[in-house]
């Protein structure tokens, strides 16, 4: 298999001068294809190895063509390179989407990309749903290495990931699931995290818009309206195991800087989840934004605001 194609070979690839912008079928550690788009920013010299990329994850029905995601990214570039992807289930992506869970595998084979492409600095940045799992991925692959993933433990199974240290998968000896920190999770690691509007606990139907994304995650025919409507395809199997939870996974990042935005605007998630996002995570390496009059995610987002976080992230990765 080439370099294009394996993401867990990133690191042994070599750089290499690349167009402008370059698109690819990501394969993920459970065997999921992923969409992906590569920009260079105007600015940026041919040799990207110098120069920053931004790792951008979209909100639930979101996808890498969709045109709040393009915004998003056409202000990034103005900064810095960016990598946009669609999340399982989304857009031309292969998959279900698991609403946070194992969509950390996606954002994994998004940063071994930027790596492979010849960055070292790769931050994440996550919208709503991608959010979430740019937090729950930092404390995954990153540099804390108290908590590992599980994949795949048998043929057609699937298990969630709890708080804690998860059990060995096989074919592990050294008590690493595979893709969990280590050898075969080498440039999964994100240099900064970026969440924006993102939950910090599960199940959350505390406002309208909310209890519209659980009947829409949780019926069947909510699920058909995502479909055929949304464009989304959900896996109907749910979670076995509830993922550990981004407040969970906030303290785990460390010491990874991680930055907090919030709307004081937002009408699915109100500021006490920003606020438990901000206390759990180290204070240290973590700020909190509070921003007035945003709303919520990639569709609300200001190009000013959209430029703050560039240059945070240029600064801290």
């Amino acid at each position: 298999m080439t370099c294009a194609r394996e993401a867990q070979s990133a690191p042994r690839c070599p750089s290499k001068v690349i167009t402008r912008e370059l698109r690819a079928t990501l394969l993920t550690d459970d065997a999921v294809s992923i969409e992906a788009l590569y920009e260079l920013s105007p600015a940026s010299g041919a040799e990207p190895s110098d120069h920053l990329v931004l790792v951008v994850g979209h909100g639930f029905t979101g996808a890498l063509e969709r045109p709040a995601l393009r915004r998003v990214a056409s202000v990034f570039r103005q900064r810095t390179a960016v990598i946009t992807f669609s999340f399982r289930g989304h857009g031309r992506s292969g998959g279900r989407s698991t609403v946070g869970d194992r969509e950390v595998l996606d954002l994994a084979a998004a940063v071994r990309w930027a790596r492979r492409l010849g960055h070292r600095r790769v931050a994440t940045v996550g919208f709503s749903m991608g959010g979430s799992v740019v937090i729950r991925q930092a404390a995954l692959y990153g540099k804390n290495h108290g908590i590992q993933p599980v994949h795949v433990a048998h043929d057609g199974e699937r298990t969630g990931r709890s708080p804690g240290r998860t059990a060995p998968a096989a074919g592990a000896p050294d008590g690493r699931a595979p893709g969990a920190p280590g050898e075969a999770a080498d440039g999964a690691a994100p240099d900064a995290v970026i969440a924006v509007s993102a939950p910090a606990r599960w199940y959350y139907r505390g406002t309208a818009p909310m209890r519209r994304v659980h009947w829409a995650v949780t019926r069947p025919a909510g699920r058909l309206v995502s479909r055929y409507g949304l464009r989304t395809r959900i896996d109907p199997r749910g979670w076995d195991v509830d993922p550990l939870s981004p407040v969970a996974a906030a303290p785990l990042i460390a010491p990874t800087p991680l930055l907090i935005v919030h709307g004081d605007r937002d009408p699915y998630f109100p500021l006490d989840h920003p606020r438990m996002l901000a206390s759990a995570a180290d204070p240290s390496v973590s700020e909190l934004w509070i921003e007035p009059g945003f709303g919520h995610a990639e569709t609300a987002a200001s190009p000013a605001l959209l430029t703050r976080i560039a240059d945070w992230a240029a600064a801290h990765a």
